[in-house]
């Protein structure tokens, strides 16, 4: 798994690791995810999804809202609302 950095401002929080201070979020996933789990189970390996995310306390909760969405449509929303 990657560390727990925010993808959106890229803060770190390694020792804050709850809900008050953020979290990791899975999205819908998309037909390349799918496929990636298929080659990981085939494979024996285990990782980080691509279609799952860490998010800081500023950001996890919008995150956490946009989660029936597929990644890359959640991080285009987060990140222009982030710019806002």
């Amino acid at each position: 798994m990657k560390p727990p950095i925010c993808i959106i401002c890229y803060r770190e929080f390694f020792e804050e690791l709850d809900e008050d201070k953020g979290g990791l979020v899975y999205f819908q996933k998309r037909k390349s995810d799918e496929k990636w789990e298929d080659e990981m189970r085939k494979e024996g390996f285990v990782g980080h999804p691509p279609y799952a995310e860490w998010f800081c306390s500023n950001h996890y909760e919008s995150a956490k809202e946009l989660k029936t969405l597929t990644i890359s449509e959640a991080l285009d929303i987060l990140r222009e609302k982030d710019t806002e």
